[in-house]
């Protein structure tokens, strides 16, 4: 009964494709959901942090004070969660495998500074509020009081002509 099974394999295998393929030089399509390793979009990064509180086996470390995201991949176990916490969507499964190393050492990629968006240029220019006198104002005061001019002067004029009203009583 064995004879005939082997038979059976070994004759419809002359008529199908190999399964084998010359590896180097041709290379089989990765299988859907296959879990290769973390991948990091640092430009996209912005520390917070969620991955590291979020990942089960400490693998991975965010330093916001040197700006660098670390990531030991012998103690990753591609379970994608710190994937699925990540506010700007900068990390991902790569369906590669990592490299393979000779050393233990941890992944550290340094995340650059991000540029902070230019605020839009007024076309008015907002007239100052009416400065108030007051007798013997001390420094701190007198610096409040600068404090609040410019802040009156970013409003719009409805917000500003009320605030202005409600200072002079």
């Amino acid at each position: 009964m064995g004879a005939f099974k082997l038979g059976k394999m070994t004759f419809g295998s002359l008529f199908k494709k190999p399964e084998t393929v010359l590896y180097p030089v041709v290379t089989k399509p990765q299988p859907a959901g296959l879990k290769g390793h973390i991948a990091i979009d640092v430009d996209d990064c912005i520390l917070c942090g969620m991955c590291d509180r979020s990942c089960s086996t400490d693998c991975i470390r965010v330093d916001k004070q040197a700006r660098t995201w670390t990531i030991d991949r012998l103690q990753c176990v591609q379970c994608g969660y710190c994937i699925t916490v990540c506010p700007k969507k900068c990390l991902s499964m790569d369906p590669n495998y990592a490299p393979a190393s000779t050393v233990h050492e941890a992944d550290v990629f340094a995340v650059p500074e991000q540029a902070k968006p230019e605020k839009k240029a007024e076309t008015k220019t907002p007239e100052p509020a009416p400065a108030v006198e007051k007798a013997a104002e001390s420094p701190v005061e007198q610096h409040a009081d600068e404090q609040l001019v410019a802040l009156i002067g970013l409003m719009d004029e409805e917000k500003a002509a009320k605030v202005r009203s409600a200072l002079s009583m």
